[in-house]
């Protein structure tokens, strides 16, 4: 879908409008998801939107798109991953990527996989398919849609009126390498808690 509709869309519905276009975005429709947050982050910017109204739709968003997608591979299996994935681009190449990701970092790949192209769109349904526990799910994927959008909403509050034309391929490295810093910083953070916890109520 061109930028520009999407920013007609942006313009006619507001937060629903981003709300709605990051469900099917992260469902696997040809949205392009990074570019609405940053969109989203100027026109915080410029005071169209309020950051924490932008933020909360669009986290809201890629929970919802990446919870439908976990549904379906849950109770479709690998059966309809293989049937539909197509029809979303989801190719036998790229299911196998995503399986190489899950082989390599487990749940993990559900968090930083929003950052990877090719990837985000896909983790939910392998997932599902794969028969991960819904709690297990909504702990990894919900943070790194929080991160995700906190990420790209920020970026284009900081970029302001240069978004359009400063958002090339180049930032994807630096905003891919910092984000997963900080969710292995959370990840690390969380297990030590966890330990700690742990410790205290053992006598």
């Amino acid at each position: 879908m061109p930028l520009e509709t999407l920013q007609h869309w942006i313009d006619l519905y507001g937060y629903i409008g981003l709300y709605g276009a990051l469900v099917f975005g992260i469902v696997g429709l040809p949205i392009p998801d990074e570019s609405l947050l940053t969109l989203s982050g100027y026109l915080v910017s410029t005071g169209r939107f309020h950051f924490v109204e932008a933020f909360a739709a669009a986290f809201l968003g890629s929970m919802s798109g990446i919870t439908i997608s976990y549904w379906i591979g849950r109770f479709g299996g690998y059966k309809i991953v293989h049937r539909f994935g197509p029809r979303i681009h989801l190719t036998e190449e790229r299911l196998q990527s995503v399986n190489r990701w899950f082989d390599k970092i487990g749940k993990w790949t559900l968090t930083i996989g929003y950052f990877i192209p090719g990837v985000r769109h896909f983790t939910a349904l392998i997932a599902g398919a794969s028969q991960l526990q819904y709690p297990s799910f909504a702990l990894f994927a919900y943070s790194g849609g929080f991160v995700w959008s906190l990420t790209f909403i920020t970026l284009g509050y900081y970029l302001g009126e240069t978004w359009r034309t400063s958002f090339h391929s180049e930032y994807w490295i630096p905003i891919t390498v910092a984000a997963t810093v900080l969710l292995l910083v959370i990840g690390i953070a969380w297990r030590l808690m966890r330990r700690k916890n742990r410790s205290s109520i053992l006598p």
